[in-house]
């Protein structure tokens, strides 16, 4: 089986997912920022959350619990991208 280079994209995604735990526990710029400047209050929450602050919900151990929130978050966006994908390919050949 030839490689494609989405199989090694997303092998890359699903390596990076594994590594998570890993990531930097601080808060990004723009909630560093909102904390300092003393909005952060002010934030809305999300419409809806998929997997809410990156933790896969049911999974006892918190890295654990983050990793599979990472894997299933990668699988779910690279399945829409590779569907969409597939749709507009065969709309522009059909």
């Amino acid at each position: 089986m030839k490689l494609k280079w989405w199989h090694v994209g997303l092998l890359i995604a699903l390596g990076l997912a594994i590594l998570s735990p890993l990531a930097s526990p601080w808060p990004d710029g723009l909630e560093r920022v909102a904390e300092d400047k003393g909005f952060i209050e002010a934030a809305l929450e999300p419409a809806f959350e998929i997997i809410p602050d990156y933790v896969f919900p049911g999974v006892g151990n918190e890295a654990l619990a983050t990793i599979v929130a990472g894997l299933v978050g990668t699988l779910i966006l690279f399945g829409l991208s590779y569907g969409v994908g597939e749709m507009l390919k065969k709309r522009e050949t059909g």
